[in-house]
């Protein structure tokens, strides 16, 4: 099993105990909010167990795939955009509760690390006046691409059911690092980003710090799962 392989069964593991999944299953919108027993593994990401049998594997990319999506202006961009700097993109929509939970700790963390140059990218798969309507109201201050359909294929472009939240950490070079499915949580982001760090600065391999970042999220993991609930 490859580092990255790992990583995300570990990250969907901790969603689970978390219960923080939510299934977007209809582009109807029809606003399905349901916890995931468990949830895709990724390396070569598969479907949830449930649905493994139906669906074929897919595979998370080694880099950011690219595809357009509309930011709040309405001007088509792709994730090129952002080409040269680390970035976390986050998909989420405004009906999530705990993608909703994500957004202070996602501001904090482009606060925290803009000497870094880290971006954070938020990515919304909902309907355009929802996002642009409670962007406003929680001062959501980092960039958004929306969409709809073209919102759930760009998931797909990650190897990932509709699944949300889930956040993607890439170095400068446009390399996925780790995949978080599920809610983000600060220890989890702090750790990622440092190797993240340390892999822009020659520091580490990517496959090492994909390792580490694999460890340390099942200790989290371990440790999150004792914790009352």
């Amino acid at each position: 099993m490859t580092p990255l392989r790992l990583l995300a069964l570990i990250a969907v593991t901790a969603c689970a105990a978390a219960a923080g999944f939510i299934a977007y299953r209809a582009l109807n919108m029809a606003r399905i909010a349901a916890p995931v027993a468990t949830a895709v593994t990724v390396g070569a990401l598969t479907s949830q167990p449930a649905v493994e049998a139906r669906l074929p594997p897919r595979k998370i990319p080694d880099t950011l795939p690219q595809f357009t999506l509309k930011d709040r202006d309405g001007v088509p961009r792709t994730l090129a955009h952002w080409a040269g700097q680390p970035l976390l993109v986050n998909f989420w929509a405004t009906w999530c509760a705990p993608c909703r939970r994500e957004i202070p700790l996602l501001k904090q963390l482009r606060k925290d690390h803009s000497a870094e140059g880290l971006e954070v990218i938020g990515i919304a798969v909902d309907f355009r006046d929802d996002v642009l309507k409670y962007a406003a109201e929680i001062g959501l201050d980092y960039p958004l691409l929306i969409g709809e359909q073209d919102g759930l294929d760009a998931a797909a472009a990650f190897g990932l059911e509709p699944v949300l939240p889930f956040s993607v950490f890439s170095d400068r070079e446009g390399r996925i690092v780790a995949v978080r499915v599920g809610e983000l949580h600060a220890d989890e982001a702090a750790f990622i980003l440092a190797r993240v760090q340390d892999v822009d600065a020659k520091r580490l391999a990517l496959a090492a710090a994909q390792q580490q970042i694999a460890d340390k999220l099942r200790e989290l993991a371990a440790a999150r799962a004792q914790q009352p609930a």
